[in-house]
């Protein structure tokens, strides 16, 4: 048990760092796209042809796989937190890779953010065994889980349709809650795939089940979309900021659905049901915290809008006392004056 749960400890940390290091290779890649073409921030996806970018997501993935395969040999409990280390591995290379401070409170937030999901997690209670795809395919469609997706949903339309065209560019909250919200559908889908392919190659086979594929074009399709606009908010916004708040939010998400879904805290005592509200709490502080503390990015210039016509004089010594800039009117002032003074 104990060397079980060293491999889970260990494949936890590695996932960390992996995930971790990908938000700031993603971010470089998309740099080196926006400054040949459309940044993703307005819609571009020249990050697609971008080797860089494919490291940095070819990482994220395997990071998640080390998590997912953390989770076969430890308890959620042991492995959950650690994701936490994630964040911290993304501000410290930020610092060096990418000039992006963190202010002290930023960091305060970022404890926040860790410990609101450390307790959150340190109380949640025990996963159910499932035996077959059909189990949780009942789960799915429950009417309080099907509530919840249909709020998510639009939710996540709302974001998308109407808030990211007005307010995507300078609230954080906008593409990292689009995230978070899809994120959570996607946990849902994966674990699903996840105990299919393990009662598989146990030998019950679970893809003669409609409903497996069903989950796995509904985990693509979120994986997608959540991909998109985790994009979107690095190429737009300060990656020690965005790490964090998408961290919380996905975590507070996902554990909302899990509750939902397979009805964990049933049963739960009244001091960890305290617990778990302190630790949303908490979390939802520390995110507070960040956003407010952000520094301001740079507004974004329409290339397209006129430039209001200026002139722009200086002195450059005595024998050519007046000069205009490059890009205002040229007039020679000495000029016009001998032109004034005869006639």
């Amino acid at each position: 048990m104990y060397s079980s749960n060293l491999k889970g400890f260990i494949l936890a940390v590695v996932s960390s760092a992996f995930i971790g290091s990908s938000f700031i290779i993603k971010k470089k890649g998309l740099q080196r796209a926006g400054a040949h073409g459309p940044s993703a921030s307005v819609g571009g996806y020249g990050y697609l042809r971008e080797p860089l970018w494919w490291i940095g997501m070819i990482t994220m993935i395997a990071g998640e796989i080390a998590n997912f395969v953390a989770y076969i040999y430890a308890p959620a409990v042991l492995v959950t937190p650690l994701g936490a280390l994630s964040i911290i591995i993304s501000a410290v290379l930020a610092h060096f890779m990418l000039n992006e401070k963190l202010q002290k409170m930023g960091m305060v937030g970022c404890l926040l953010c860790i410990v609101g999901s450390v307790v959150v997690v340190l109380h949640a209670p025990e996963e159910k065994s499932l035996n077959s795809v059909l189990e949780i395919w009942d789960l799915a469609i429950q009417p309080a889980f099907l509530l919840y997706t249909a709020s998510a949903v639009a939710v996540a339309l709302v974001l998308i349709l109407y808030c990211a065209p007005r307010f995507g560019q300078t609230n954080i909250l906008v593409y990292t809650g689009t995230c978070s919200v899809i994120g959570s559908l996607t946990v849902m889908s994966v674990k699903a795939i996840g105990i299919a392919i393990e009662l598989t190659l146990e030998g019950i086979n679970q893809a003669v089940y409609y409903q497996t594929w069903i989950f796995a074009m509904v985990a693509i399709t979120c994986i997608i979309f959540q991909l998109n606009y985790l994009n979107m908010a690095l190429d737009t916004f300060n990656t020690s900021v965005v790490s964090p708040i998408y961290y919380a939010l996905f975590t507070s998400f996902t554990i909302l659905a899990s509750a939902i879904m397979f009805k964990d805290y049933y049963g739960q005592s009244a001091s960890s049901i305290v617990s778990e509200l302190c630790g949303f709490i908490t979390i939802l502080s520390g995110t507070t915290v960040l956003h407010s503390t952000r520094e301001p990015d740079p507004p974004i210039t329409d290339l397209y809008t006129p430039l209001s016509p200026k002139v722009s004089w200086y002195i450059h010594d005595s024998t050519e006392p007046w000069k205009p800039e490059e890009d205002a009117p040229r007039f020679n002032l000495a000029e016009i004056i001998r032109q004034d003074h005869f006639t």
